[in-house]
């Protein structure tokens, strides 16, 4: 099986081909250098680190691309020299989930630093990133490229004195602007008068030190499409799945914090060839819309009558046992390992 994907990808063929006898079978290794790199993890399991995107279970994913690397080591940068001799060495691919490095108040975003080195990583650049991770700038965007998304605002504590001042009809879903995995997101997200608006506002600004943005609210089913790029052809497979959830104790059914957290969401493939087709249609727009590359997941939401709107975009989606592989397991039928060593060769093929 392996000899027949590499088969499929010329371009990753090494000069020199490694054999390696397992259980009487012949596999290759490819002779391509790959550093999976990490940051120090927080004290508290429990802590959120801002700078990194993408969670990796990094001594997991080493002994599944040693498989069919023949150089496969893990990399953490402490400083600012640990990333100059990262990119002195130049490896084929750096397999990271980090966003970005503060070394004594200097910001550094990875792939920005590895862009200056043509030194190819597994996800988007620092450009669609910083589209996707602003809720506000991203729905601009899709909203530019005549996509379906919910009215909407941004606001803060003190801004909307009245009910007739606020700009779109209640009922509102209301959720921070920066920031992932539905941190900020509760029962009381969704109001339907004016004195809660003002409470979950300065709920968020308190608790998540963020902006709120403001929606129409959607009643509909839930929706996230997985996508991966080929980046030898630039064409995507688009990976829908619905997203069910109980009602919580006010009778709705939010995708909150607490839920994502506690897996106690239900994950479906969607069946319905309409709706699949669609959902596949205008998530391969909405990632090239936002500038994706590689990766990603693209969230929906119905409307009563049915129609899929934009919600928001994870560029570096969680690579555990989240929305991603699961859209990977039901709609490709491929194993962990299988989609990690796919994010690998879609990695290596854009160099």
């Amino acid at each position: 099986m392996i000899i027949k994907e590499v088969s499929k990808l010329p371009a990753l063929l090494p000069a020199i081909i490694l054999p390696v006898k397992k259980n009487n079978i012949f596999t290759i290794k490819i002779d391509k250098s790959i550093e999976i790199v990490v940051v120090s993890k927080p004290r508290s399991i429990n802590s959120h680190q801002e700078n990194v995107g993408i969670i990796l279970e990094e001594k997991k994913i080493l002994k599944i691309l040693s498989k069919r690397y023949k150089h496969v080591l893990i990399t953490k940068i402490s400083t600012e020299r640990d990333l100059q001799r990262l990119v002195a060495r130049k490896p084929d691919l750096v397999f990271s989930g980090v966003k970005y490095f503060l070394f004594k108040e200097k910001t550094i975003w990875l792939n920005d630093y590895l862009d200056q080195f043509h030194i190819p990583y597994i996800a988007s650049s620092v450009k669609a990133l910083g589209n996707e991770s602003d809720k506000n700038k991203a729905k601009k965007i899709i909203k530019m490229k005549k996509i379906d998304t919910a009215d909407f605002f941004v606001t803060n504590p003190g801004e909307y004195l009245t009910k007739n001042s606020v700009p779109i009809k209640f009922p509102l879903f209301i959720k921070p602007v920066i920031g992932g995995d539905s941190r900020g997101v509760d029962k009381n997200s969704i109001v339907f008068n004016f004195k809660n608006f003002v409470s979950k506002v300065l709920d968020i600004k308190n608790k998540q030190n963020s902006s709120s943005l403001v929606e129409t609210y959607l009643s509909g089913k839930e929706y996230s499409v997985g996508i991966f790029e080929d980046s030898i052809n630039g064409s995507l497979v688009a990976m829908p799945i619905e997203i069910i959830v109980k009602k919580n104790s006010n009778g709705h059914c939010i995708l909150d914090f607490d839920i994502k957290k506690n897996d106690e969401e239900k994950v479906i493939a969607v069946s319905d060839n309409k709706i699949f087709n669609q959902l596949s249609k205008i998530a391969k727009k909405s990632f090239k819309a936002l500038g994706g590359k590689s990766l990603g997941r693209i969230d929906f939401k119905m409307d009563h009558k049915g129609v899929p709107h934009f919600i928001e975009a994870n560029l570096m989606p969680g690579l555990l046992k989240g929305y991603f592989y699961r859209a990977c397991k039901l709609n490709l039928n491929i194993s962990y390992d299988e989609m990690i060593l796919r994010i690998a060769n879609n990695g290596l093929a854009s160099n």
